[in-house]
């Protein structure tokens, strides 16, 4: 069932006509789905004196407290469980059941409301939460998909592979739906627990495929292997990454890989998403290999950006961390969810410059909140370290084929101060002392300190360490330090 007839041209309308549609939409949903069947929000909005009704601008929809991971505790009061006497009073149930018979509106409702499959978060900061999906969520699905495979200028008669992990994740899902959508040849190998790095590579040696789809860190090693085996991909259009943040030094090291398989005009497009969504938003593709930001889809969620610190919305092109309420969905439905992940450059409404689509876009890159830490170089003063500057500076240095930040106790002593291990392989042909000096270089200009010690290791025990092929996302940042509830956090670093 559409919300409204008249919904926008994802592709041509101005901002204004989805500014308005936008509100009218969310009172719809609010009032017919969310409210009624909801146990969570019902409460929210009653102990919080709103109603749907009054919600006639984005100022008053701000109102609204956030929803976050910690609200989430009982998943099941965030699904949307219908009640049978109010969908018989529902106008589309009465109409279906008069033109088509109750059992095709029984049917309906099933299509609408029974949960047919499950995604999950990861679980890396908390316990895992589950989020249910119906007919109607993998209808929205198929069509967040298909997207993808538009902004990525894919074609059907393309050959796509899945290298994701088998897995109750959202990344899996989203590139199986955006092969049933657009109508296209999609693998799936089940990533690298699956099958092994040996195994993807043998099988991409038989599809010969056009597009690979898969975590970026495990792209880049399947890639690698297959060059030093002397192996030769030449229908290589596109690599799309999801999953992990995408540095601009990654994106280059995957363009020279693809050219020396025989494929020199290779795409790397990245995608943003996230589970509590449930839909992910793909960058486009064109003639430069410049990112222009993420497409989202406003007839299926609206996106606010804020202040992580005052929750205050900001204007469009601000930094701020982005807030994101459904539309459209059904099963587990969470209205304005903080996710702590920050836009650098904010949401905009212009015209994209690349492919003149007019829907929002997310401006990258896209960095956690979570990530930028203190860390104390004494007893006394500390100073924040935003590890995602950390993450590109690493990707971003030639020479260095994988690594792993670990934060340690100083003699695993709880008492004692923090200190800060770098793990690093190198390329061959690369020096351990010019890495080691151009990488303490950099840790100092954009943090003001250096690790304490580098740890040099093989790439295969490397490849080991971080989890690739094994882990759902590969640990590039490990936190050893043994906890104490009493004793506060001192970091040593050398400086």
């Amino acid at each position: 069932m559409k919300l409204l007839r008249h919904t926008p041209d994802w592709n041509a309308a101005p901002h204004e006509a989805w500014h308005s549609w936008q509100i009218t939409a969310l009172r719809d949903y609010l009032s017919r789905r969310v409210i009624p069947f909801s146990a969570h929000y019902r409460r929210v909005f009653k102990d919080n004196g709103i109603r749907p009704d009054d919600i006639r601008s984005f100022d008053e929809w701000s109102k609204l407290p956030f929803t976050s991971k910690k609200d989430l505790a009982n998943p099941r009061d965030f699904v949307l469980v219908p009640d049978e006497a109010v969908l018989r009073r529902e106008p589309g149930m009465i109409l279906d059941a008069l033109i088509h018979g109750k059992s095709a509106a029984k049917e309906h409702a099933e299509v609408e409301f029974r949960p047919v499959l499950l995604t999950s978060t990861t679980g890396r900061s908390s316990d895992p939460v589950p989020f249910l999906y119906t007919k109607h969520d993998l209808a929205n699905l198929d069509l967040s998909g298909t997207r993808l495979m538009l902004a990525g200028r894919s074609r059907r008669e393309f050959r796509h592979m899945n290298l994701f992990p088998y897995a109750p994740h959202l990344a899996f899902w989203l590139a199986h739906h955006a092969g049933l959508g657009f109508g296209t040849f999609m693998l799936s190998t089940g990533g690298g627990k699956t099958l092994g790095t040996d195994g993807n590579i043998k099988l991409i040696d038989k599809i010969q495929p056009d597009i690979l789809i898969g975590m970026p860190t495990f792209i880049y090693h399947v890639l690698r292997e297959a060059h030093e085996t002397g192996r030769r991909w030449p229908n290589l259009k596109r690599l799309v990454l999801g999953g992990e943040k995408v540095a601009e030094g990654l994106r280059a090291r995957l363009r020279d890989l693809a050219a020396a398989l025989g494929s020199p005009d290779v795409h790397v497009m990245a995608t943003y998403g996230f589970t509590e969504a449930k839909m992910a938003w793909p960058e486009c593709v064109g003639e430069s290999h410049d990112s222009f930001g993420y497409h989202l889809s406003p007839d299926l969620g609206m996106v606010e950006i804020i202040d992580p610190k005052t929750g205050m919305v900001l204007p469009d092109g601000q930094p701020g961390e982005i807030v994101f309420t459904p539309l459209n969905a059904r099963g587990t439905v969470v209205l304005r969810y903080r996710t702590g992940d920050i836009a650098e450059g904010g949401l905009t409404w212009e015209k994209c410059p690349n492919c003149g689509r007019t829907c929002p876009r997310l401006l990258g890159p896209v960095s956690r909140v979570s990530e930028v830490r203190e860390l104390k170089i004494d007893k006394v003063k500390g100073t924040l370290v935003n590890f995602n500057v950390l993450e590109h500076l690493l990707d971003d240095q030639r020479g260095i084929a994988a690594w792993q930040i670990e934060l340690r106790k100083r003699h695993d002593d709880p008492l004692e101060v923090d200190e800060v291990h770098l793990h690093l392989a190198i390329e061959p042909g690369v020096h351990e002392p010019g890495i080691a000096g151009a990488v303490s270089r950099r840790f100092l200009e954009v943090t003001e300190i250096t690790p304490n010690e580098l740890h040099f290791h093989p790439f295969a025990e490397m490849r080991d360490q971080i989890g690739v092929g094994r882990l759902l996302k590969e640990e590039k940042l490990v936190d050893h330090r043994p906890k104490t509830p009493t004793a506060a956090s001192h970091v040593a670093l050398s400086s």
